[in-house]
Order: structure tokens, then C-alpha cells, then sequence
């Protein structure tokens, strides 16, 4: 099985029946996580039920991408005691969030620490972490494997780092924020649903996924935006919805 679930697809907050930013790759048996936002873990542990998980990659440290890592954390201290260290991939104001809830309890009891950004081999990956515009440290995420590549924005204002992160990727998950005078900041550290499509277009990537929407925003509306910049499949990330990845589904 290669296929991403959407755990959660919101920004900020999350809206009634979902959750905020996480996704749960399956590899042939491999199980990695991308981000773990606000609601994410109860329905990862839907997904694997016997949470049993290889990998967690953290994009960055807001909330609304990594405060379920506390809850996972929680489950494998306490509730997993013989488990192995699990690797977390994430940029060091992570440790430092999460840390703050903890403050009596190394982080490292239970996680085995990447630095982001960088480039690691995660199981079958070849993991490429790339820093990002945002309002604080930020690693957009490509996973490679066979020929095969999986690509994640996190949060980011536009940059043409996106064309290198996304470059030929099969699925490239790309925040969507849309949020109300983004485009008129001056400094930019989030998308619009058309500069989405505009560098997965730039990128050549085969499909991409929006994701991070701001609560209330019409993700018809930020699809049909995406479609008129990208010209491919574009998908608008849903909980539970189920996306296979380096097969003829397109």
C-alpha cells in the first residue's frame, strides 16, 4: 500500500468534524507522519489503531501543525514503555513547544531527533527538508522513494524554493490559507489557493492537494483558483480521505 491520509486540513484552528494540519503516509508497510496540528492524533490512531508509527515530521512549531505531538509523546511514555525511540524530524523550536508542556520530562526519553532543515534516510525515503518563509523556522518536507516523490509545503509565503520542493513530484500538498489582505502584506508568510497552484505548476509536479484552509473559507472556491493557475488535478484535502501515490490513479 502507498497511499497519504488526511488527518486534518485546517489552518489556525480547527472547524466543527475536523482538525488542523497532519497527514499519515503508508509505504509498503513504512508509516510516517507529516505534522500532528490541533485533533490529529484520535483520528491517526483511527487510521493505526495499534499506533504503531516509524516516523514524525514536524514542519514547524505552531500549534496548529504539532501540538498532538505532546498527546503522541504522552501515549509512548506512558503507554509503550518498551517501544524504541521513534524519530522526530523537525526544526529545533519544536523541542522547544512541546518542551514547555513537559517541562519535568526529557522529550528525548521518547524521540530520537532529526534537525530541520536537512536531509536524512527515513526507512525507503530519502527525506529532504527545506526552509521556508514563514513567520518562524519552517521545512517544507520531500519524501523520495523509487522514483517517487511526495512533497509538503507546511506554511510559506511564496518563494521559488516551492519549484525545488515540489519539482516532479506525484502529489505536492501545498498550503492553501487564503486568508483575508495576505496578498497585501508586506512581508508574505502564507498562500493564496492560486499561488498554490502557480508553483505547483512551476514545479511540474503531477497533482496537487490544497490543504491549511482558514475556517469559513469556500475550498470550492480555493479549488477552482488553484485550477485556473495549476492546470492539472487539484485535489482539496478532506479528513480521512485517502490519496494513492505512485500508481496510474491520477
Amino acid at each position: 500500500m502507498r497511499q497519504v491520509t488526511v488527518l486534518g486540513s485546517c489552518g489556525a484552528f480547527p472547524e466543527p468534524g475536523r482538525a488542523c494540519s497532519g497527514f499519515a503516509v503508508d509505504w509498503d508497510g513504512y508509516r510516517l507522519v507529516l505534522d500532528l496540528g490541533y485533533a490529529t492524533l484520535p483520528r491517526l490512531l483511527a487510521h493505526w489503531p495499534d499506533g504503531a508509527i516509524d516516523a514524525v515530521v514536524i514542519t514547524h512549531e505552531h500549534p496548529d501543525h504539532c501540538i498532538d505531538l505532546h498527546g503522541l509523546f504522552r501515549m509512548r511514555l506512558y503507554g509503550d514503555t518498551g517501544a524504541p525511540k521513534l524519530p522526530l524530524y523537525c526544526p529545533p523550536g519544536v523541542l522547544d513547544r512541546i518542551g514547555g508542556l513537559e517541562p519535568d520530562v526529557d522529550l528525548h526519553a521518547v524521540f530520537d531527533v532529526y534537525p530541520l532543515p536537512g536531509s536524512y534516510r527515513s526507512g525507503p525515503f530519502d527525506l529532504t527538508g527545506l526552509s521556508l518563509p514563514h513567520y518562524v523556522l519552517n521545512a517544507g518536507i520531500r519524501l523520495e522513494a523509487g522514483g517517487i516523490a511526495l512533497a509538503y509545503s507546511g506554511d510559506t509565503g511564496p518563494t521559488p524554493v516551492l519549484a525545488e520542493l515540489g519539482r516532479g513530484a506525484d502529489l505536492f500538498i501545498v498550503e492553501a490559507t487564503d486568508r483575508d489582505g495576505e496578498t497585501s502584506r508586506p512581508t508574505r508568510n502564507l498562500l493564496t489557493s492560486a499561488e498554490a497552484g502557480h508553483w505547483a505548476g512551476r514545479a511540474g509536479a503531477r497533482r496537487l492537494m490544497l490543504t491549511h484552509f482558514w475556517p469559513g473559507n469556500d475550498r470550492g472556491a480555493s479549488v477552482a483558483a488553484a485550477q485556473l493557475a495549476f492546470g492539472g488535478i487539484v485535489l482539496a484535502a478532506e479528513e480521512d480521505l485517502k490519496v494513492p501515490i505512485g500508481t496510474s490513479d491520477r
